[in-house]
């Protein structure tokens, strides 16, 4: 197979923020190999040929559909690709893994359900199980014979997980764990064989067992009555003394917390491709029928206001998937970076905590998307829209989730900065370092220097300008609450949402580049379109939101002294959008589709 194509650099976590890099630093969907392809490729027939047919029995719960279909999925390699190789798996990278999450979303209740087995249901024992218990499950699990869940949260316990009930005492013969309790919201409840259970060890230490669903004590409760995924098996599971062999302690004694937090990161990346993927295939869906509609006298396809939804959809797509890819890319060159001789799991585990940031802004960012392109999937439909006939109706209801689990988005919100400080004292990234020469720049006044050059010399401005605009108003924020930051959650909210367009900025950014290198000008011409506006409506969306933080923050002469030097620093000519979005709904339009699928 051909080594993909990887940056050249290992960058930390986070660093995005304080450092630069090139067009070559960054991956892109137009480096997938053929390897990489074939994967997207045979999930994406799978779900086709397989999956869509049997949505009608799906969405009834016709019993032992999903699982059959899971089981299918598990025979042609589509379940082990985070399992190693010596256990049965396929071993994918990071990059592959996007491609075959994405390429698995298009009925939303098979994904998540795909993602409950071979991601946070398999990887917990990936990373932290013993040999025996690899060589017991793994084989299993990666070909499909025996379906997980992971079962975190508990009716009182949701974010705030280690809050949990859930309790186990060792048995008086040393041989087993008693497991009392329930946990909710569990995600292939009805059917999986294999369990991820957490519980507090003698009511207070936190941990993980493996339990199967035939040990004495366990059972299921009846599937859940869900506004979304009904296709999806979502069940309560109770334990009622229910004896765990102690061999199947997950980890260690009260080190839960670090098999949900590692596992939750990934989750959290993971979610964002299959966002991604559901929201090409709104984009395709809306297309096809805005031109199928006719309304006074013509398709709908051909009003402006139409056309306006359909790019701003594939403009939004573009910059998750421009992340996502990045993201994925970083974290393949960080485990490449190891060696040959690294295991190669644990170094999965330890890229996934290193990018813990990045893997947040996938989930919040991705499932924002997500929701935004169902909603604009509605409005073109119309009447039809909201009516359970049309595939728009089941998307819109099975996308609203995915800003609850893997941790709510405002929960992600708190993550993002908290990790982005965590690093920033610890000395992994300069963060500090970068403030105090923001503040020597500003205290010297503004530069008269010749601009430079280039056909993308302005969006060079505004990117750095936008990393700029965090860095005085999280500075401000620092000043001001030192360590009580965190209880300042709306202003903590608005510097994670600058975080999050500086990093969509650039991937976005750096990927057309990297495009025009390989293809022109010309041939990237609908991409820098795409990149232009979406890069002029975050900067548009970070000066409202620092100003918003400022003015929460400062008053008086300082206050209006600082929103000068944020004026300086997000001061741009302006751009038509209108016509750039225009030109981007010609190319949707032209093969209703994304228009950027693979480059």
């Amino acid at each position: 197979m051909a080594a993909p194509s990887l940056p050249r650099t290992v960058s930390r976590g986070g660093s995005f923020l304080v450092e630069s890099c090139t067009p070559d630093d960054v991956f892109s969907p137009a480096e997938l190999t053929d390897d990489q392809k074939l994967i997207g490729q045979t999930a994406e027939e799978f779900v086709r040929n397989e999956v869509l047919p049997a949505i009608p029995d799906l969405e009834q719960h016709k019993p032992g559909v999903l699982a059959q279909l899971l089981k299918k999925a598990g025979e042609i390699g589509l379940l082990g690709g985070g399992v190693p190789e010596e256990y049965g798996g396929a071993g994918l990278d990071k990059v592959a893994s996007v491609q075959l999450a994405e390429k698995s979303s298009a009925y939303a209740s098979f994904g998540v359900s795909e993602g409950g087995h071979s991601g946070i249901g398999t990887l917990p024992i990936v990373f932290f199980g013993t040999e025996e218990q690899k060589k017991k499950y793994l084989p299993v699990l990666a070909t499909g014979e025996k379906l997980s869940a992971y079962c975190l949260s508990e009716p009182q316990a949701g974010s705030d997980a280690q809050n949990s009930l859930t309790r186990a005492v060792l048995s008086a013969d040393g041989r087993s764990w008693i497991l009392n309790g329930q946990k909710m919201w569990i995600t292939n409840g009805g059917f999986a064989d294999l369990f991820i259970v957490f519980a507090k060890v003698d009511g207070a230490k936190f941990s993980c067992f493996i339990v199967e669903r035939g040990f004495p004590g366990f059972s299921s409760g009846a599937e859940e009555k869900k506004m979304g995924l009904k296709g999806s098996s979502t069940t309560a599971i109770f334990f009622e003394n229910c004896k765990v062999p102690r061999e199947n302690l997950l980890h260690e004694i009260g080190r839960g917390h670090i098999v949900a937090f590692n596992i939750l990161n990934a989750g959290r990346f993971s979610l964002g491709a299959y966002c991604v993927g559901g929201a090409k295939c709104m984009v395709e869906t809306a297309s096809k029928y805005a031109k199928e509609r006719v309304a006074f006298g013509k398709p709908i396809a051909e009003f402006g206001l139409i056309r306006a939804k359909l790019a701003e959809m594939a403009i939004r797509t573009f910059a998750v998937e421009s992340m996502i890819y990045r993201s994925a890319g970083l974290m393949d060159r960080a485990i490449a970076a190891a060696g040959d001789g690294a295991d190669k799991s644990q170094q999965s585990m330890k890229v996934f905590e290193e990018y813990a940031i990045e893997s947040s802004i996938s989930k919040v960012y991705g499932s924002e998307l997500l929701d935004f392109a169902v909603d604009e999937a509605v409005q073109i439909f119309g009447g039809y829209g909201f009516h359970e006939d049309y595939p728009v109706a089941r998307a819109y209801r099975d996308s609203r989730v995915n800003r609850i689990f893997e941790g709510t988005n405002e929960i992600n919100r708190m993550l993002i900065i908290q990790m982005l400080m965590k690093r920033a004292t610890s000395g992994a990234i300069p963060l500090m370092q970068a403030g105090a020469k923001l503040r020597d720049e500003i205290m010297a006044g503004p530069s008269f220097d010749e601009p430079a050059g280039g056909e993308w010399a302005a969006e060079e401005r505004i990117l750095e300008g936008v990393k700029k605009a965090f860095l005085l108003t999280a500075g401000a924020a620092l000043e001001k609450y030192r360590d009580r930051l965190a209880d300042q959650q709306e202003i903590v909210a608005e510097l994670a949402d600058i975080v999050m367009e500086c990093y969509a900025i650039e991937s976005s950014l750096r990927r057309v580049q990297k495009a025009e290198a390989l293809r022109g000008v010309a041939a990237s011409a609908a991409m820098a379109d795409a990149a232009r506006v979406f890069l002029h409506d975050a900067a548009d969306r970070v000066e409202v939101g620092a100003r918003r933080a400022l003015a929460a923050v400062l008053d008086g002469d300082m206050l209006r002294t600082q929103l000068a030097v944020l004026r300086r620093f997000l001061k741009r000519d302006p751009a038509d959008t209108v016509a750039m979005r225009q030109r981007v709904s010609v190319a949707v339009l032209a093969g209703d589709r994304y228009p950027f699928e693979g480059r």
